[in-house]
Parts: structure tokens; sequence; C-alpha cells
């Protein structure tokens, strides 16, 4: 049964892709902090967080640092190292050597790469879980088996196939950064995500299932690693009465005000992760009966953490849509619709959508770098204008006709409902 948009009034209160979720604890922490004057890159939130973090995936070293970006730099700074020894004067440790990418994410799970001046290849995503395909990096390595390094992601909170993933990688010697910031909380045969690579990173940004509006969150077994990746982020200070110095550092370590804010989260995780949960389940349930699929995952290995819920348009109820480099443009077509139109549906009535991350291998700075499907070396769609009716490619395929759905967990029943009923609208 389709609904009329004219009955339907714009939401009052916006609602959000997912916002940060207070309790009222992170605040007690900060002021913890303020009181004893410990406001700096040190402290006992600090040192508290890094605790509770390992705690609860399950490792036994935790480095609280400013970012997810930071945890993902450092972590691949630490595997070039391992790799490839120490860099030459002016040059990243990586030293030019390709890197085997997940291809549709987050540019800063890339971007740590062409920082330590390596070359990331992008590996094609696969439909059963939208992360990065066993069967295309088998084949990576068949092109290019010199490579040693792997950057993971568990797209929007679901566990990539990790077991098969690690399998190749042990099988050609090859590490694994582990790139776990929209992923906190999510399990893989009951084992937390970030904690199967080498390295793993995970973030606090104001989105995330746990949030200290920043902060990110090195992981690794090794107190070695821990330790160099510590003293990285503290401008690589030597152990010395002065300041001392002999390589290079970064400004990276997390400030004590937000691990507050992060002590005072910890506790809500799993609240937060049941939340996101029954907030994917009423959009699967309100939406049967339509031409779309939720975001998928393998049940019978996989916990996401359900941080957002996302959609896929079947292919023949597409609409016609095409997109820019920064401009999308839509046919609209009775009884299909596709995600631009879903998307600024729900902008006019105040809720906030996003499309799919754009592949790496479609992103402008990205476009001449090495790219990698299962059934060999390919480009995809590299043309100024993307016709979203002919990707080539899963993950082009993906964005073309994916996009996520409001998934704040403060959003009530009677709020995603009227979402489902825009929805619904545009199949009209």
């Amino acid at each position: 049964m389709f609904v009329n948009k004219s009955n339907i009034k714009p939401f009052e209160k916006k609602v959000w892709l997912s916002s940060p979720t207070m309790h009222g604890d992170e605040q007690n922490w900060v002021n913890d902090a303020f009181e004893k004057n410990w406001i700096t890159t040190a402290g006992e939130n600090v040192n508290e967080v890094e605790r509770l973090v390992a705690e609860y995936t399950g490792v036994k070293y935790a480095v609280a640092l400013s970012c997810g970006t930071a945890s993902l730099h450092l972590a691949t700074k630490l595997a070039g190292e391992k790799l490839y020894g120490q860099p030459k004067p002016n040059c990243g440790t990586l030293q030019g050597h390709k890197v085997f990418c997940a291809d549709m994410t987050f540019d800063a799970t890339i971007n740590p790469v062409a920082y330590e001046d390596g070359e990331a290849v992008f590996i094609d995503s696969e439909p059963d879980t939208w992360n990065m395909n066993p069967e295309a990096l088998e084949k990576a390595f068949e092109l290019y088996p010199d490579v040693k390094l792997v950057m993971l992601v568990h797209l929007y909170g679901v566990p990539a196939r990790i077991d098969e993933i690690r399998a190749i990688c042990d099988k050609h010697g090859a590490l694994i950064v582990e790139d776990a910031a929209e992923s906190l909380g999510a399990k893989y045969n009951g084992r937390e995500t970030g904690t199967f690579g080498n390295y793993g990173a995970i973030s606090f940004n104001g989105n995330k299932i746990i949030t200290g509006s920043s902060g990110g969150m090195f992981l690794t077994d090794s107190k070695a690693d821990a330790d160099k990746v510590r003293k990285w982020s503290t401008q690589s200070r030597e152990d010395a009465p002065w300041y001392q110095h002999e390589e290079i550092g970064y400004n990276y370590r997390m400030s004590n005000i937000i691990a507050g804010l992060i002590r005072g989260q910890m506790n809500y995780i799993d609240e937060h992760i049941a939340q996101k949960k029954a907030v994917y389940e009423r959009y699967r349930e309100g939406l049967k009966g339509l031409p779309v699929k939720m975001n998928p995952f393998d049940a019978s290995k996989s916990e996401p953490n359900f941080w957002l819920s996302c959609l896929i348009v079947d292919k023949e109820a597409m609409c016609r849509q095409v997109r820019s480099e920064k401009e999308p443009m839509f046919i609209p077509e009775k009884g299909k619709s596709c995600p631009t139109e879903i998307l600024e549906t729900l902008a006019r009535f105040n809720a906030e959508g996003r499309p799919i991350w754009k592949p790496m291998h479609l992103q402008p700075i990205y476009r001449m770098n090495p790219f990698v499907t299962a059934s060999g070396s390919g480009r995809g769609q590299s043309n100024a204008y993307i016709d979203m009716g002919e990707a080539s490619d899963v993950g082009a395929d993906i964005f073309a006709r994916g996009l996520c759905l409001p998934s704040d967990n403060k959003m009530t029943p009677e709020d995603q409902d009227i979402i489902i009923e825009l929805i619904r609208s545009c199949f009209e």
C-alpha cells in the first residue's frame, strides 16, 4: 500500500543519520579531568579507556590516539617498517610498495598508504557483505605476488569474510591492517572485529557506535608494537631528561577530556548495539514488499553492530539516475525509484540519509590506481559521468543502487514509520 507524501509533515526535529547518544556518565568523567587539572594528553581517563577497550575487544594492548585515522596511519607505518625495514631519508615506510586495499570505504582507510609512500591497489567488494571479496583478493595476489600488506574494512559495522581473507594473507605471507572504525562491538565467529589483523584500528568519531566526539584506538597483542605506536604518537620523544628525537613522530595522542567522554560511553556499547539492531529490523520488516533489500551479512558467522542501516534498490526497479563528480540527477518513473530520489525525499522532510561510500577506484585522486575484481584486473567506470544503470563491478553497482538510511538510535518507532512511508511513496 502506497502513501501520499502530501499527508506527511516534515519532522520538526531533524532525524539524523547517526548522532551521539549521551547518558550523563560522560560529563562526570570530563568534570573529573577538570577537577584534577588533567587537561592534557595523559591522565586517568586515557589510561582507563585503554584498559576498557582492551578488555572489551580481547586484545592485550590498546593505545589511545587522537582519531581513527591516526590509528590507521601508525598501524600502516608499523606494518611498513616490519615488512621493509627502516625507510630511506624523506621516504615513508612503504617506500613505493603496493598495498591491497578495500575499494568501498571512506578515504581515511586509504590515505595512510599514501602518507607512507605506498601505492593502493583496490580490491572489489562482494555482494554478500559489501566488503572485500576474497576471490578478488586471491586474484590480486596472482597479479601482484610481491604484495605483503592488506588494508581490510568492516563496512557499516558488518564483518568481512575475515576467516577466508586471513587464510589468503597467511598463504601469501601478508600482514593485515584491520580497519574496524565502523564496527566496534561487531563479532565474527564470536570474536571482536579489530582483533583478526596484525594491527587493528577503531574510531570514536561523533557518529560512531561509541563516541568521544573524536578519538581512536590502536589494537595489538604485542607490547613492543604498542610501545612503538605510543612513542610515535608523542612526537617520538626518547627516554632522556631533555627532548631527544631520533625519528619522525606525530602529535597523535588522545586528550584526557575526549577520553572522559569515551570512558562514560563504554558501559552503554551493548545497549547502543541493541538499539541499532532494532532500527535495522524495523526497516527490514517495514520495507517488505518493496523492490529493495537491506545491507546483507552472514548470520551464521557474523554479529554486526548495525551502525548504519542501508538498503539497495533492485536493478529492475531503478529509475534512470546519473551522477557527475558532484551532482546527481534522475528521471522519475512510475513504480521505480533510485537512491537520489529517496535521499532527496528524506531531506525535504528533514531526515538525513547518505549515499553509500563511493568506491575508491572511482575517486578522482585514486582513479589511476590498479583495481582488481574477482574476474581479474579491471578499471570499472572512470568517465566523468557515471551511468548508474550500467555499473560494471560490484562496488560501483552497490554505490549506484544503495543508500544509508537514517539510523539514529534515538529515532522513535513512530519517526521510523514515517521514514518507511516516505520510502514507499518513492515507488508509487
